[in-house]
């Protein structure tokens, strides 16, 4: 058999045959949890390398810890044995025999063990030709590291002792990219997540019976079992049995879809209530979930070529102070002498790397991720805390964000001369054996008018149609379309003319008969979430427009954002489709917010400027975002705009600070003012550089002060 594309096996949208898809709505098993373990044979991760971030290609968040902490301990006996340190505070370090070598061979240790990211980032910015805070880093620690071995074997008449400045530069710049690596997200957790929607084994049909094999030895064309409860391990198409089948975590729409004979399934789905035969259609790299990963993959790649704030400003002082220190170094040799050259132009370049600048940007973003936790927002990337603020559309997600993402009954109509709550507990007492979303719904608005339901017996799920059981002696049965169709009955023309109305806007019927008697209906509708309409409202009130995209019908999609007062809508998007309308949005030169639950979302939200999962959501989804909300209210994004808009005049003031100091002490420190008698020391360039990393913290506690609280967005 030919092996298909996977384009071939998405489903089709959720939504479009609504009202019949929601009569055959008796699900009884639920998905089993994700197993997360590797998947032999899950060559889908392999395509795609992970895309490093910047400047920290090849780094991990472990790695800059476990330096940071060696370098911390190694800096402590570096720093009370130097004499420029003793000098400074008034003390004279305790002196035995070989103590005077303590800070030139632990010094030495600290360049090459702590300083080796910064040497290979400045040797790799270099070849780039894209100067940045490691190469500037790795100047000055590699100045200070030979200028201080020239003092400590007395090479020249220089007094450059800077090895407790080494040290203590080399640990304060690890301490500043650990944090900034643990605030920086990866690909590769969203493409583990996405494979472990996969099962390791499949039950393969033979001549013999069935055997289980790896999900890696199936091809296209063999026939698998996949029973009650069980995933789909392949795309593949139906040829024996029918079963509704959870894909949630495809489409991100939360009804159990019917999957008979012919129809397609897909890799990653769960048959729900029964079992059935499924002829492989696409395998590996061909199904419609590796598509979707690639496309996260993808998607991701592109988000990450963005630079921060702190390498624009390092690439501003690498050549601000490489100017400087040739200028320096050709005036004090001509003016004065060879030593003063030399010990001008170490100063400026060891003191053109301060530590306030290493600190500025990663201070502020995990003061912001603190107080972001406290408001149920988890900042998993630096960039999309800095992009927040210049979002000019948020594109949420209908189904499980702006809405509940379970069915709830909307409206009751009876015919002329029913009871509205009598008709809702007979229907609750017919559904309350059920376990399906649908039934759970009806037996949960018949619970909440506090309405007594009468005993009912004999329960009966008809797949595609609907339910049956015998109460008080009658045989009552609840459906849609199809059940009226299969008895031969037609609406009664007031009741039709509610229910007409109902499917218009999208919502799902069901209805109550007795017997061959149409009792009346009920309708069931995605519940909308009370504090939707406050987050889009403040969203739209500071000038940001809101946008809704759904697999759902055009009608249900038009429904809710005309409720919501949504300014765009986009309806009946298939999953791959979602990435391409954020790509359409940027195309039109906006730049976008997505915030989604689904596996379907994952795409859109990696290609966005700024991905927002919801946290209820799935595990691919929270991977792919740069922020994840705790909880499912989407006021939270609000929090997000004065959070992004707070720290980023925060990071601003801190870079102006920290640039500024810079602007200011390295011509003194070059002696523009030596002709006045004001030269700048070695180790006054030192303190002050101690100084202004002080003023950015404290500045960048400032940030505590932002109240974020979802609840009182106005």
């Amino acid at each position: 058999m030919t092996q298909h594309s996977h384009h071939h096996t998405h489903p089709a949208p959720v939504g479009k045959d609504e009202t019949d898809v929601t009569d055959a709505h008796h699900a009884t098993s639920a998905a089993p949890p994700h197993q997360h373990h590797a998947h032999q044979g899950h060559d889908m991760a392999d395509d795609h390398a992970v895309h490093s971030h910047g400047q920290h290609a090849g780094h991990s968040t472990a790695m800059f810890k476990d330096r940071f902490w060696l370098t911390l301990a190694l800096s402590v006996p570096v720093v009370y044995f130097s004499p420029m340190f003793g000098h400074l505070l008034g003390y004279m370090p305790m002196e035995f025999p070989g103590s005077s070598w303590i800070p030139p061979v632990l010094g030495t240790v600290i360049f090459l063990y702590g300083g080796q990211p910064f040497l290979k980032g400045g040797i790799s910015e270099l070849k780039n030709r894209q100067p940045g805070m490691m190469l500037l880093i790795s100047m000055a620690i590699t100045v200070a590291f030979l200028a201080s071995w020239a003092t400590t074997l007395r090479i020249g008449n220089f007094d450059l002792d800077f090895w407790w400045e080494l040290a203590l530069l080399v640990a304060i710049m690890l301490l500043g990219h650990w944090i900034e690596m643990r605030a920086l997200g990866s690909a590769q957790g969203a493409l583990d997540a996405l494979a472990a929607l996969l099962p390791d084994e499949a039950e393969r049909v033979t001549g013999n019976g069935v055997e289980t094999v790896p999900v890696s030895e199936l091809t296209a064309g063999d026939i698998v079992l996949v029973r009650s409860g069980a995933r789909m391990p392949a795309d593949g198409t139906v040829v024996d049995g029918q079963a509704e089948f959870d894909e949630s975590m495809i489409t991100g729409e939360s009804k159990t879809v019917l999957r008979s004979v012919g129809d397609p399934v897909v890799a990653g789905t769960v048959a729900t209530d029964n079992t059935v035969r499924v002829r492989v259609t696409a395998v590996g790299n061909d199904t419609a979930l590796a598509g979707i990963q690639r496309l996260v993959a993808e998607a991701q790649a592109s988000s990450s070529k963005a630079q921060a704030l702190a390498d624009r400003a390092a690439a501003f002082l690498f050549y601000f102070a490489t100017i400087a220190g040739v200028i320096t170094f050709i005036a004090w040799a001509l003016l004065g002498s060879l030593p003063d050259a030399v010990t001008r132009t170490v100063t400026v370049l060891v003191i053109a790397c301060p530590h306030a600048l290493g600190l500025a940007i990663p201070l502020v973003i995990a003061i912001s991720t603190e107080q972001a936790a406290k408001a149920g927002v988890l900042i998993k990337n630096r960039i999309a805390l800095e992009r927040m603020r210049t979002v000019d559309v948020v594109l949420f997600d209908k189904t499980g964000t702006l809405t509940k993402g379970e069915p709830e009954v909307r409206n009751t109509a009876t015919v002329e001369g029913g009871s509205a709550d009598n008709l809702l507990a007979l229907a609750a007492a017919v559904e309350s054996d059920s376990e399906h979303p649908v039934a759970r719904a009806i037996v949960r608005a018949a619970r909440s008018k506090n309405l007594v339901l009468p005993p009912a017996t004999g329960f009966t799920s008809m797949t595609g149609r609907g339910v049956r059981a015998t109460v008080d002696g009658r045989t009552v049965q609840v459906g849609g379309p199809a059940l009226l169709r299969e008895l031969g009955l037609d609406e009664p023309e007031p009741l039709a003319a509610s229910t007409r109305q109902w499917m218009n806007r999208g919502a799902a019927v069901l209805h109550v008969i007795d017997g061959e008697t149409i009792l009346g209906a009920v309708s069931l509708e995605d519940a909308i979430r009370p504090e939707s309409r406050q987050a889009v409202a403040a969203l739209q009130s500071r000038g940001i427009k809101v946008a809704m995209i759904t697999g759902d019908a055009q009608q249900v999609a038009e429904a809710v954002g005309s409720e919501l007062n949504i300014d765009e809508v986009f309806a009946e998007v298939l999953p791959a489709d979602k990435d391409k309308k954020v790509a359409q949005l940027q195309a039109r030169g906006l730049k976008v917010a997505m915030v989604g639950d689904g596996v379907n979302d994952s795409p859109a939200l990696a290609r966005a400027e700024v991905g927002i999962a919801i946290g209820a959501g799935t595990d691919v989804a929270m991977e792919s975002a740069g922020v994840i909300l705790a909880g499912n209210d989407p006021r939270a994004v609000l929090s997000m705009v004065e959070l992004s808009r707070a720290s980023y005049t925060k990071m601003w003031q801190n870079l102006i600070w920290a640039t500024g100091y810079n602007v200011i002490a390295v011509p003194l420190a070059a002696g523009v003012l030596a002709f006045a008698g004001i030269i700048l020391s070695p180790a006054a360039g030192a303190v002050l550089m101690s100084v202004s990393t002080i003023v950015v913290a404290l500045n960048a506690q400032l940030l505590r002060r932002v109240k974020l609280n979802p609840s009182q967005v106005r």
